[in-house]
């Protein structure tokens, strides 16, 4: 497992949080509990180590599949929620799952294509193979039953995005040219080309994940975190302070 050290790499950019505001903003972690609880560790050094007043800790969204521990993140997500009172997104990744636990066992076909029998399995439903045929319905009946109660809630807290100061935080990105308040939240959890290859002013440096990169993209109109932790085992995680922009 490859891990970044402290201070990796500093940038100041053009834009900055409140004064005496530390944000610690993480990518997307697809079933990595395991790098989860690693940036866990880290952001709470860190926080020790240089003491500031408020806080915030932001987490980007797709938080499940792939990996293969899903179930493990969200417990240790559920936890950071309630104690830290972190700020967690609702990635394209958990917006299937809702839509499949909530009303459409159909969404198995797509969710399933996406990594969803990672998820899947990290509750211990295994569809059945050819052997023995299984319903999308009778596979969401099986999650129901084992998807614990303290999930179901923190499902229920996450955003679609957040601001904070001159930043805003969301899981793909927005709509260029669109207000915040009209945005369309399957663009926040979907969109890629539009907004990757725009370089106009949003009104706010978005901080985005959703679509991996080899290394932190820092620009000055958005910054994308997403570094692809299921398969390579870095998960990116950055503290803004002031108009510093600082990968951990």
């Amino acid at each position: 497992m490859r891990s970044r050290t402290a201070h990796h790499d500093s940038r100041a950019i053009d834009a900055a949080v409140p004064p005496n505001t530390r944000v610690y903003a993480v990518g997307d972690i697809h079933g990595r509990s395991d790098l989860l609880a690693e940036t866990i560790a880290r952001i709470d050094d860190d926080a020790r180590r240089r003491p500031v007043e408020h806080v915030v800790e932001v987490y980007l969204g797709d938080y499940i599949d792939r990996g293969p521990d899903s179930s493990g993140v969200l417990d240790l997500l559920a936890v950071r929620l309630v104690r830290r009172h972190a700020i967690c997104l609702r990635g394209n990744h958990e917006a299937i799952l809702e839509r499949f636990l909530r009303q459409d066992a159909d969404a198995l076909y797509h969710w399933s294509k996406l990594g969803g029998l990672q998820t899947l399995a990290s509750y211990g439903v295994v569809p059945r193979s050819r052997s023995g045929f299984e319903t999308p319905s009778a596979i969401r009946r099986s999650l129901m039953e084992l998807f614990p109660r303290e999930h179901e809630l923190f499902l229920q807290c996450l955003r679609n995005s957040f601001v904070c100061g001159d930043f805003l935080f969301v899981h793909a990105g927005i709509k260029p040219g669109v207000p915040m308040n009209l945005q369309d939240p399957e663009d926040l959890y979907w969109i890629r080309d539009e907004f990757l290859n725009s370089e106009i002013n949003h009104g706010k440096v978005i901080v985005h994940g959703h679509t991996p990169v080899d290394h932190p993209d820092i620009r000055q109109n958005r910054i994308n975190i997403d570094t692809g932790a299921w398969r390579t085992g870095v998960l990116t995680c950055i503290a803004i302070e002031g108009a510093s922009v600082l990968v951990l």
